[in-house]
Order: C-alpha cells, then structure tokens, then sequence
C-alpha cells in the first residue's frame, strides 16, 4: 500500500530531516519563513487558530506558536509527532498536536482561520481529496498557504533531468550538503514514480483543482523561494524552485 510505503520512509527520514529543521530553527531561515507568512494575518494573533499540515519534525508550527498564533500540528507519521514535541521545547503544550492523514483528518469542519503546508502536497497520494479536505476545516474567509515545488519531476522531464544534474554539480563544486543524495534516494524515487504529482506541471495544477472547489479567490507567487530558501537550498534545488498557492475560501 503506498501510504503505508509512504510512512516508512518518512519514519526512517525523522532523524535527518529534523537536523534539517533544526539548523532553519537557529538561523535567519525562521524569519524569512515568518516574514513571509506573518502579512496575512491582523497584529492581534492570539485568537487565530492556525493549523499545520504535515507538520513534520514541527518547524512551522514551532514558529507560529512561537510568533503568538494558536496552533494545530498533523502529521501522519507517529516519530515526526514525538519529535516535532522535542524541537517545540517550553512550547511543546503550546501547540495541539494530532496524528492523522492530510486526505482525512477527522478535524471539525469550519474550524481554523488558516492552513498551512510546506513540501506536502507533492508526497500525497490524492492531492485532489487534501485540498478539499483543507478547505472543509477552513472558517469562511479562511486562507489557504500552501508551499511547494516539482519535486522529481525529473523522473519524467529530460529537461528537469539536465537541471536536476546541473543542481548536483553545483553542490559538489560548492562543497555543500546534498540534499537528495544524503538521503534514500532509489526509495524516494520509486514513491515519487507512483505519486500523482511527479508528472504534473504546478502550480498549475493546483490553481485548477482549487478554483472547482469552494473559493473566492486564488492566487501564486512564483518567486518565494528567492526570498525564503537559504543559500544551500537555492544551490540544491535551483532546477525546481518553490512556488507557493494562496486561497481564500
């Protein structure tokens, strides 16, 4: 079953990838994030219930929380939760943390003020079903942020083949971390090859299936990733830059 297959492999990646939000935690990574994030939202943050999903190892939701936003963290995976709650530290009981899938989260509908997702919607099995449940437990009004990317889309792309090998020269020569090989690259490429969205050009995508769904208003910005990726991460994955989706239900 691909979820199950899904799962393991990200239960397998808790440890490094939560270095990876460690190191955002400690630099200027945190308030680029919260620069970008933050001018949606009124000053007066103590009210807004925010929800973070696919929370992973919690950096989201550590700075939201930290920033004075009431917030929800899910993930799917049980070893991203518990250590999602270390990383939170003093503001671990700050944040309601729920184990469940982004497709089916069983949360109240009409409940938050806002969603938020980095680097999840790619990893879905039905993408389609996750942004209708999204906007399902969204308040009217709500807003939607979605940040994302192609990820592997060079599995079916000679183009993106050429950049995404380009990207890992670039790595080598600036002697920097590689993001894709330090991890278990044939795993995640062979869960990338059953996955929707491997093949599909977003965002795209995305702006299509949201404008069938319940909202007033959608809107990309193909540039986010100039003003919150770090050095290292432009150089790892300048073939496949960020874009963020923003909904107002």
């Amino acid at each position: 079953m691909l979820f199950e297959e899904n799962k393991k492999y990200w239960t397998n990646r808790t440890s490094g990838y939560s270095k990876v939000n460690e190191k955002e935690l400690s630099s200027e990574q945190k308030e680029k994030w919260l620069a970008a994030i933050t001018p949606h939202f009124p000053e007066e943050r103590k009210n807004i219930k925010i929800l973070d999903m696919g929370t992973g190892p919690g950096f989201f939701a550590i700075i939201l929380a930290e920033a004075g936003f009431r917030v929800t963290a899910v993930d799917c995976t049980e070893s991203m939760i518990e250590q999602a709650k270390l990383n939170a530290g003093d503001l671990k009981d700050e944040i309601t943390w729920v184990l469940s899938n982004a497709e089916q989260t069983g949360l109240e509908s009409e409940t938050f003020d806002a969603v938020v997702s980095r680097n999840l919607t790619w990893n879905l099995k039905s993408p389609e079903k996750a942004y209708e449940e999204w906007l399902r437990i969204l308040k009217k009004g709500g807003i939607l942020l979605n940040y994302d990317a192609n990820w592997y889309q060079y599995l079916y792309d000679d183009e993106k083949r050429i950049g995404y090998e380009l990207d890992r020269k670039r790595v080598e020569d600036s002697c920097l971390e590689d993001h894709y090989t330090c991890t278990d690259i044939d795993a995640m490429e062979a869960i990338a090859r059953k996955l929707p969205l491997s093949r599909r050009l977003r965002p795209q995508w995305d702006v299509d299936v949201l404008k069938k769904l319940s909202i007033t208003k959608v809107e990309t910005d193909l540039g986010i990733w100039k003003r919150v990726w770090s050095k290292e991460e432009k150089v790892n994955y300048g073939s496949t830059p960020m874009f963020s989706v923003l909904a107002v239900k």
